[in-house]
């Protein structure tokens, strides 16, 4: 097969910290020098990109005058209107500056809640400004590292009148935007609140404004925590809560490594492919969002091995989007799907004009079953999963 050209129709777009990452770590001087803002709309352009999304520090100096961030925003409006990239989604920084250091929604002092509230709210009004959809919120420094420092009832309490009010305020201005919150295990807190998908939707659920606030989900954050991301955001689909999605790669359970897309569990990264692509085998919800990129490129690599590394994101995910629609296409895997009985995984198990008091009067459910029979019969699980490595690796279709 030919290796595929990204083009803006797939929706690929990029956080600006991700190729402007210039490789400081906590060991390590920084090995490259920053690209500027409008140089990287015009690179990601070149590469076939479709959207860009920023913290408001990726752009603005933190500390800028007011008078030094509308020149800034207007030239970067500019630069979006010259080469067609969309601002499709903008964040807040509430973890780089100290006054961050144990939080901003959750932090125990007063004065650092308001805050870092006012400067999320401040960029809401940007993120309408830009047309973004989605504002996404990842509370990276809202935990702890000992659990004598937190009363965690309270903190919770504190999160969920930061959003409440944020999603609030989006509403009162009438702007077309949706919270896409980012769940995280740890790092760089020893424990961060809300540390899966499953913890998010917990707590959007207690939210009074809820209905405008989702997940943006992260291969690596759920698999930090030894989870499965692609049954992650099957849950937020099914929810109705997958706003938004980052993606990259991740080795195991190990530090945050923001590897590019598929260059860490690949067979992972196929079903994420497929399901986002393809859909559940027995149709629901789809997601229809942008499909976006939050690696980091290789400390290893110069000016040019970034670009590289962005192409490498959307190159993958295009190859294992082609492999995806071949595989469900093709006849064996829909006979290898019916025999594992994934189609009648949709039946519901008590039919639609029964009782339950019909039900428990059925012996043939129970008393009559023959269990080891049943038991007897095997699903070919492995058969089928073989199938979908094998057009993984080219070796079919």
């Amino acid at each position: 097969m030919s290796i595929p050209t990204p083009t803006p129709q797939d929706r690929f777009s990029f956080g600006m910290w991700t190729v402007n990452w210039t490789g400081q770590d906590q060991f390590g001087s920084a090995p490259r020098s920053p690209f500027d803002p409008v140089e990287i709309l015009e690179k990601l352009a070149e590469l076939g990109a479709w959207g860009i999304t920023f913290h408001d520090d990726d752009l603005i100096p933190f500390g800028s005058s007011d008078d030094e961030r509308a020149k800034i925003i207007e030239r970067f409006k500019k630069g979006l209107a010259d080469t067609g990239i969309v601002c499709e989604m903008v964040t807040t920084n509430t973890f780089s500056h100290p006054i961050f250091k144990d939080g901003a929604f959750t932090s125990n002092d007063r004065q650092v809640r308001r805050y870092g509230l006012r400067k999320v709210l401040r960029n809401v009004d940007l993120a309408a400004e830009l047309g973004a959809s989605t504002f996404v919120m990842w509370g990276g420094r809202e935990g702890a590292e000992y659990d004598t420092s937190k009363d965690y009832n309270a903190a919770l309490d504190r999160y969920a009148e930061g959003i409440d009010t944020v999603a609030g305020y989006i509403k009162s201005k009438g702007y077309g935007l949706r919270i896409g919150i980012e769940p995280k295990p740890n790092e760089p807190r020893g424990d961060i609140l809300l540390p899966t998908v499953g913890h998010a939707i917990a707590f959007i659920d207690r939210l009074e404004n809820g209905d405008i606030v989702g997940l943006n989900p992260e291969v690596g954050h759920e698999q930090m925590a030894c989870l499965n991301y692609t049954a992650g955001i099957a849950q937020a689909l099914w929810c109705g809560k997958l706003f938004h999605i980052d993606l990259n790669g991740q080795k195991s359970i190990k530090y945050d490594q923001d590897l590019a897309f598929g260059h860490g569990d690949l067979m992972s990264a196929f079903a994420t492919v497929d399901l986002l692509e393809n859909g559940f085998p027995n149709g629901g919800p789809k997601y229809d969002g942008p499909r976006h990129f939050d690696y980091k490129p290789s400390r290893t690599e110069d000016a040019n091995g970034v670009w590289e590394s962005a192409k490498a994101n959307m190159t993958t995910y295009l190859i294992l989007k082609e492999r995806a629609q071949a595989f469900r296409a093709d006849p064996e895997v829909k006979e290898a799907l019916k025999t594992s009985k994934i189609d009648e995984l949709a039946q519901p198990t008590l039919a639609a004009d029964e009782s339950l008091d019909s039900f428990l009067a059925d012996k043939s459910v129970y008393e009559e079953l023959d269990v080891d029979a049943v038991a007897a019969r095997g699903f070919d699980f492995v058969r089928l999963n073989q199938i979908a490595l094998e057009f993984l690796t080219g070796a079919r279709g």
